[in-house]
């Protein structure tokens, strides 16, 4: 039995659509996170990160406790700890994918930054 064109290159399409479909795997920031050189007694909220948060993200108009974009308030160890436990942080900080990239219109920041960032979190969020 011969197929009609039509419907040969209909099952074709299909066919590679099918096998052209790979499940995404999903990216975990923490286990991608390099701590090497970060002094996790040091790398805490109150000594390193409430700093890069100030100066990168909890701004007027974004992550402040006024504004609190989309939510998310990073001027406070509550708002970032909850950020980031979620996981959307880490991966707007890395410019993921599957997310919104972060700063907002702005350059992905430094490595050594995200990595302070990512190893807080790998290190229990401590204060």
């Amino acid at each position: 039995m011969k197929l009609p064109l039509a419907v040969s290159l209909l099952l074709l399409i299909a066919a590679l659509g099918w096998t052209g479909c790979d499940d995404k795997k999903e990216v975990n920031w923490l286990d991608q996170a390099n701590c090497t050189g970060i002094d996790a007694a040091t790398n805490t909220y109150d000594l390193s990160i409430k700093t890069v948060l100030d100066a990168s993200c909890a701004l007027s108009g974004c992550h402040d406790a006024a504004t609190a974009s989309n939510g998310v308030n990073l001027s406070t160890y509550l708002g970032a700890k909850s950020a980031f436990e979620e996981g959307n942080a880490l991966c707007a900080i890395n410019h993921g994918d599957d997310c919104f990239q972060m700063p907002k219109g702005g350059s992905k920041l430094p490595q050594a930054t995200i990595n302070v960032l990512a190893c807080w979190a790998k290190n229990g969020y401590k204060q």
